[in-house]
């Protein structure tokens, strides 16, 4: 029996996970308390939303001074790291809301040298900076841009590529904003906004803390889901409540 196992905090912190994630959407391989009572989760999980609620739970159940968060996610479709960086560029410079941008991408990430390329925007007036780096799977977000919501939407962007493992988002907000609910539930409206299955004024949005409860009505199961992963996707979500209701048919 190793050390991590006889720790009575990791005892519990495993316990509530497996109660409050279905089989299958947590492979957790580390769990451990730093010298600082920091606590390290490492593995992978089904979706954002496993992954996020297993952070949680893990924040709640343990006590820790922290998280050190190493939980990616499975992606849906295996992808190199060149044609996720293509992908997200062509996101970015199509999205009407980064219009005015300067987009760059590093194309040979190292912690030694940086190799940052011109994507689209223009330097000499551009309305802000993003810089996408993308290692493993896993994309960081630099940068600044204009406003709380569309440094969310980066996030919940580079999210939508199905190679994606996890986002990093660093991005700063020049001019700084104070943050709170109303600017979390405008952010979760501009995510379903961009969603192409339904229109968004059929649903609510509902934000509480870092909850998001949505309601409403659309056409399709795959409307009603796409409506939860949109919110989850956006940073500072970390609990969506579903209450859509679906009606098929005229």
């Amino acid at each position: 029996m190793t050390r991590m196992d006889v720790d009575p905090r990791l005892t519990t912190v495993r316990g509530a996970l497996a109660r409050t994630l279905p089989a299958g959407q947590l492979d957790l391989e580390r769990l451990a308390f730093d010298p600082d009572g920091v606590l390290l989760i490492e593995g992978e999980a089904a979706s954002i939303a496993a992954k996020k609620r297993a952070l949680r739970v893990a924040a709640i159940t343990s006590g820790a001074a922290g998280l050190a968060d190493r939980l990616h996610v499975r992606p849906a479709i295996p992808m190199q790291d060149g044609e996720i960086r293509v992908r997200l560029a062509e996101l970015f410079a199509l999205d009407p809301r980064f219009r005015g941008i300067a987009l760059y991408e590093d194309r040979n990430p190292s912690p030694l040298a940086e190799d940052y390329v011109a994507v689209a925007g223009a330097a000499a007036d551009a309305n802000g900076r993003l810089d996408i780096e993308v290692s493993e799977g896993i994309v960081t977000l630099n940068g600044a841009l204009p406003s709380l919501t569309r440094m969310r939407l980066a996030g919940a962007l580079a999210w939508r590529v199905a190679g994606v493992r996890d986002v990093i988002n660093g991005l700063a907000v020049e001019p700084p904003e104070d943050d709170g609910p109303d600017q979390l539930e405008e952010a979760v409206r501009e995510a379903l906004d961009a969603d192409p299955l339904f229109d968004d004024a059929q649903v609510k949005v509902g934000v509480f803390g870092d909850s998001v409860r949505l309601t409403g009505l659309v056409h399709s199961q795959d409307a009603r889901d796409a409506a939860e992963e949109s919110a989850w996707r956006i940073m500072g979500v970390d609990e969506v409540i579903n209450e859509i209701e679906v009606r098929a048919g005229p």
